[in-house]
C-alpha cells in the first residue's frame, strides 16, 4: 500500500450497501457505512508503518456509502473521514480532520490517546471546529478473517428454570489465578484455561454472564485521574471483542480468541451471556470526544435536544442516549445482536439500562419497536434475554413490566433479601414473595418464575463479604472524595466496621453470608451469583469499583475462603439435585393431586399456621416454609411430572436462637438435617419433633421418603 494520498495502485469498485462494515470475500474487501447527513465519505487504509491512503467512496444507496477494494484482506487497518455540514445547533458535527471507527468493525486495534485532537471542537467552545488531525491518537478498525473451526460446537441450551448465572469480569477472574500462565492472565484465553473452567464446573453454574466485552474505551476524565473504566460500560464497537482482553493479538486475533473461549465453555456445558450496553456510547455529551458515531451522523445516532441540537438527551447518566427510534440505529443494534449469536455463538444477553431502549419522547413504552422486532426475530427470540429494568430517567424503574420473553434483574429481590438478613422491620411478607419467585411481579402477564433474576449482589455495589462487613462505603480509591456509589446499601457490618480480628463478629459475618447464599439458591427463579462471592471475595468496602483495574477488583484466589467455597458448592448441588427448588410454574397453594398437603405451606416457629397478623408483624424475623415435592408441575419438554423429596426450610434472621417445632401435620415424616448455615460442614442427622436454629441462620430439612 502506498503512503499519503496517492492511491493510484488501488482500484475502487462500487461494491454493495449490505452487509455494513468490512466484509472479506477471499480476494477483496467490501466496505459499507451509514450516514444520512454526510456529503462524502473517505475510506482510510493504513499500512504497517501507519501510512494512510484515502479513497473516496462515491457510491451511496439509501444513505449507505459503499465501495469494494480488491487486494485488501484480513489484518488491514482502516477508518473513515466524513465530509459534511458543521452545524452544531442542528446536530451536525462533521469534521473530516477526525478519523472515525467503523460502527460495524469486527475488530479494533489500539487504544485512545486522550490528546485534544480527539475532540471535534476547540477547548471551551463546542461551536468551533478543531482542525487538528486525530489519526495519530485514535485506534483503527480491522478487516477480519471470518473463518473459525467451531468443530462440533453447540449451545448447551440450558432451560431457563435450570439456569444458574455467574456474573464475572473476563480480566478479573484470571488476573491473579496462580494456575493460569502469566502471559494469559486477564484475557479471553486465560478465562478458557482448565483451572478457571474447572472452578466453574465444580461450582455447578450453568452460564457465565460477562461484564461488557464489546470494544470500549475509558473516558478521558477517568484517565486524567490515573484510573480507567474497568467494568467496560463505555462501548464504542458493538461488533468487536474488547482488544485489551486479547492475548493473541489485535489485528483480528481477538475475534478468534473470543470464539475459542465460547467454544471451550460450551464444551463443558456452560453458556455465555453478554452484558451489552446499547443505551449509550463512550463519546459522551457535546464536550466529549469524536471517535465514531458523533462524526458519522450525530443527529441520527443520538437523541438530541429538539430545541438545541448541540445538546443531548441523557437517560443513562453518561452524557448521551442512543436514538433507538431511528431505523438505522435500531438496525445497528439488531445486526449486532444477531452477529453475536450466529457468528460468535453466544447464548443470550443482559441489557444494561434496558428501559432507555424502550423510551419514546418521555416515557418507557412496553410496546416499543425494539421489543417488537426482537420478539419476531427467528434468531433472537430463542436466546436468553435479560433486562436491567431501569434507567436514570423519570419513570425508568420498570421491574416486572417487561414482555413475556424477557427475564429481569429483580431489584426488589435484592433489596428484600438484604433487609431481611439485616433485621429490618416489616420485611417478612415481601420475603415470602421473593422466596417463591415474585409472582406478584411476573405472574399476571403469563410469565414464569424464571422471569426473576434473583441476585443479592452484583458488580455494582458491595460484594457479599463486604455486605456483612461494612455499614458505609469506602470508595476513596476512586478519587471522588467518597461521593460516588450508592450510600443506602441495606448492609450491616455484623458488629464491627470493616476488618476485624473479633472471632464473634467474624462468625456472625460468615453465618449471614452462608444464609444469604442458601436463600439465593433455594429461591424460585433464576439465581445469579456474583463471581467471588462463593469464596468471600472482598473489595475492601468499595461499592463502585468501576474504575479499579487493580488487585482491589481482581479475584484473590490465594485468599479464598475454602470452607465458604465448599459450602456454596453444596448449596448449588442441592438446588440442582432437587426440582422442587426450581419449579417451572408458580406455587398456587393448592393440594397436589391426592396429597393431603398443598404445594407450599407457611408455619410459625411453634408449628402453627401463619396468620395474616403474623405476616405483618413489624419485627417478625422467623418463619418455616414447607415445599411439597410429591408431584411437581411438568418439568421437562415431554410433559412428565417430577417426584422429589419434600423440604422444610427454617429461617431465623434474628439475633437469638429460636426453637422450631415440626408442624403436627408433618410430624409423621422422617426428617433429615440436610443443611444448616450455622454449621458449614456437612450434616446428615434425623430431626424429631423440634430443633434450635442459631441466630441469622437457615436450616434445611429433607423428607427422607418420597411418597
Amino acid at each position: 500500500m502506498r503512503s499519503g494520498r496517492d492511491h493510484s495502485e488501488l482500484a475502487v469498485w462500487p461494491g454493495r450497501p449490505y452487509p455494513l462494515g468490512a466484509s472479506f470475500d477471499g480476494s477483496s474487501t467490501h466496505f459499507a457505512v451509514f450516514s444520512e447527513s454526510a456529503e462524502m465519505v473517505e475510506l482510510c487504509l493504513f499500512d504497517d508503518d501507519g501510512n494512510e491512503t484515502r479513497l473516496e467512496m462515491p457510491e451511496v444507496t439509501a444513505f449507505v456509502h459503499h465501495a469494494t477494494v480488491p487486494g485488501v484482506g484480513p489484518g488491514t487497518r482502516y477508518g473513515f473521514r466524513v465530509h459534511g455540514a458543521w452545524d452544531p445547533r442542528r446536530g451536525h458535527r462533521h469534521n473530516p480532520n477526525k478519523l472515525l471507527l467503523d460502527p460495524y468493525a469486527r475488530a479494533i486495534d489500539g487504544p485512545v490517546d486522550w490528546h485534544r485532537a480527539t475532540f471535534d471542537h476547540v477547548p471551551g467552545d463546542i461551536d468551533t471546529m478543531d482542525e487538528r488531525d486525530s489519526a495519530p491518537y485514535v485506534p483503527r478498525s480491522v478487516v477480519v478473517n471470518p473463518w473459525f473451526d467451531w468443530a462440533d460446537d453447540r449451545s448447551p441450551n440450558v432451560a431457563r428454570h435450570e439456569t444458574i448465572l455467574y456474573e464475572t469480569h473476563v480480566k478479573g477472574i484470571s488476573m491473579r489465578h496462580p494456575d493460569v500462565p502469566a502471559s494469559l492472565r486477564g484475557t479471553y484465553a486465560g478465562m478458557a484455561e482448565p483451572a478457571v473452567i474447572e472452578h466453574l464446573k465444580s461450582l455447578g453454574v450453568t452460564a457465565v454472564e460477562l461484564l461488557p466485552v464489546h470494544q470500549f474505551f475509558p473516558e478521558s476524565s477517568i484517565v486524567d485521574r490515573g484510573l480507567t473504566n474497568y467494568w467496560g460500560y463505555a462501548t464504542i464497537g458493538y461488533f468487536a471483542p474488547h482488544n485489551a482482553y486479547a492475548a493473541w493479538g489485535q489485528r483480528g486475533e481477538q475475534v478468534q480468541e473470543f470464539k475459542y473461549l465460547v467454544r471451550t465453555l460450551h464444551a463443558h456445558g456452560i453458556e455465555v451471556i453478554l452484558d451489552v450496553v446499547y443505551n449509550h456510547t463512550c463519546e459522551g455529551n457535546a464536550w466529549g470526544p469524536t471517535l465514531c458515531h458523533k462524526g458519522l451522523d450525530n443527529a441520527s445516532y443520538y437523541r438530541l435536544d429538539p430545541e438545541d441540537g448541540r445538546h443531548y438527551v441523557d437517560y443513562t447518566g453518561t452524557g448521551n442516549t442512543l436514538n433507538v427510534r431511528h431505523p438505522n440505529v435500531l438496525q445497528l443494534i439488531m445486526d449486532s445482536l444477531r452477529y453475536w449469536v450466529t457468528e460468535m455463538h453466544v447464548d443470550g444477553f443482559r441489557f444494561d439500562l434496558a428501559s432507555a431502549l424502550a423510551r419514546d419522547t418521555e416515557h418507557v413504552d412496553q410496546f416499543a419497536a425494539f421489543f417488537d422486532i426482537i420478539h419476531q426475530d427467528p434468531v433472537l427470540r430463542t436466546v436468553k434475554l435479560i433486562a436491567e429494568p431501569w434507567d436514570v430517567g423519570e419513570g425508568g424503574y420498570q421491574v416486572g413490566r417487561f414482555p413475556p420473553l424477557w427475564s429481569e434483574w429483580n431489584g426488589r429481590y435484592r433489596d428484600t433479601i438484604r433487609d431481611f438478613w439485616r433485621g429490618e422491620p416489616h420485611t417478612l411478607g415481601d420475603f415470602g414473595s421473593r422466596l417463591t419467585g415474585s409472582s406478584d411481579l411476573y405472574e399476571a402477564n403469563g410469565r414464569r418464575p424464571s422471569a426473576s433474576i434473583n441476585f443479592i449482589t452484583a458488580h455494582d455495589g458491595f460484594t457479599m463479604a463486604d455486605l456483612v462487613a461494612f455499614n458505609e462505603k469506602r470508595n476513596d480509591a476512586n478519587l471522588e472524595d467518597n461521593r460516588d456509589g450508592e450510600s443506602h446499601n441495606r448492609s450491616w457490618n455484623s458488629g464491627a466496621e470493616g476488618p476485624t480480628d473479633d472471632a464473634d463478629v467474624l462468625a456472625v459475618r460468615a453465618n449471614r453470608h452462608r444464609s444469604m447464599l442458601v436463600t439465593l439458591f433455594l429461591s424460585q427463579g433464576m439465581p445469579m451469583l456474583l463471581g467471588g462471592d462463593e469464596f468471600g471475595r472482598s473489595q475492601r468496602g468499595n461499592n463502585n469499583a468501576y474504575c479499579q483495574d487493580s488487585e482491589l477488583s481482581w479475584y484473590d484466589w490465594m485468599a479464598a475462603d475454602r470452607q465458604m467455597l465448599a459450602f456454596t458448592r453444596r448449596v448449588i448441588e442441592l438446588r440442582r439435585r432437587h426440582p422442587v427448588f426450581r419449579r417451572r410454574r408458580f406455587f398456587d397453594g393448592k393440594a397436589v393431586f391426592s396429597a393431603d398437603h398443598s404445594d407450599i405451606a407457611w408455619f410459625r416457629p411453634d408449628g402453627s399456621d401463619m396468620t395474616q397478623k403474623d405476616w405483618t408483624e413489624a419485627h417478625a424475623s422467623t418463619i418455616a416454609v414447607y415445599l411439597n415435592g410429591r408431584s411437581l408441575p411438568s418439568q421437562g419438554e415431554r410433559g412428565e411430572r417430577a417426584t422429589d423429596s419434600s423440604f422444610l426450610l427454617l429461617f431465623n434472621a434474628g439475633s437469638t436462637p429460636v426453637d422450631f417445632t415440626i408442624p403436627a401435620e408433618l410430624a409423621d415424616r422422617w426428617w433429615l438435617l440436610e443443611l444448616d448455615s450455622a454449621e458449614p460442614k456437612p450434616t446428615d442427622r434425623p430431626v424429631v419433633d423440634r430443633l434450635t436454629a442459631a441466630p441469622w441462620s437457615v436450616v434445611v430439612l429433607r423428607d427422607e421418603a418420597r411418597h
